[in-house]
């Protein structure tokens, strides 16, 4: 049997609190499935890893989006419904790929992880570049249609289908 690891996306302060800088509305509604996926893993003994967008305060991404998540702030903190616990890990990134500048692939190999089940936001953006790259560097990847959200429809489901018809990356 393949090892398996939930990677839980950018669920973050800055993102789905109301008016938080970066609100995504649809993040606060996905909120209950992504807990009972989080239980899951647990129960399965699946670890859960959270990746954190986490900016220094003159990050060049700020650039093209507003400040958000800047480490050491509560905006770059998991959401209190979902926090992690004690035996979960937290991986920081700075750009939209998990992977990229990231402890993430190490970890990954460490645990002999092969299948990563990816919830979070946004579809469009952070969950697309992770699944992209995790394809690209052999893992299998399952995306949870009900797990995931986007600003728009249009966003959420270009996305989607981009991950189930471009990369093969199974959608459910």
């Amino acid at each position: 049997m393949k090892k398996e690891a939930l990677l839980v996306i950018d669920m973050l302060n800055d993102f789905v609190e109301k008016g938080a800088p970066l609100e995504v509305p649809l993040a606060r509604k996905i909120l209950p499935n992504i807990r009972k996926k989080i239980e899951w893993a647990r129960k399965n003994k699946i670890p859960v890893i959270y990746i954190c967008d986490s900016h220094r305060p003159e990050d060049k991404e700020f650039n093209w989006w507003p400040p958000h998540a800047i480490e050491g702030t509560s905006g770059a903190e998991v959401v209190k419904e979902i926090s992690p616990q004690k035996k979960d890990f937290i991986v920081k990134k700075r750009r939209y790929s998990a992977f990229l500048g990231t402890e993430l692939e190490l970890l990954l190999k460490e645990l002999k992880i092969e299948t990563l089940h990816l919830v979070g936001i946004l579809t469009n953006i952070c969950i697309l570049y992770t699944a992209a790259e995790a394809t690209m560097r052999g893992y299998d990847v399952v995306v949870y249609r009900d797990c995931v959200t986007s600003i728009s429809s249009e966003d959420h489901s270009f996305a989607l289908n981009q991950m189930e018809n471009v990369l093969k990356i199974k959608i459910e």
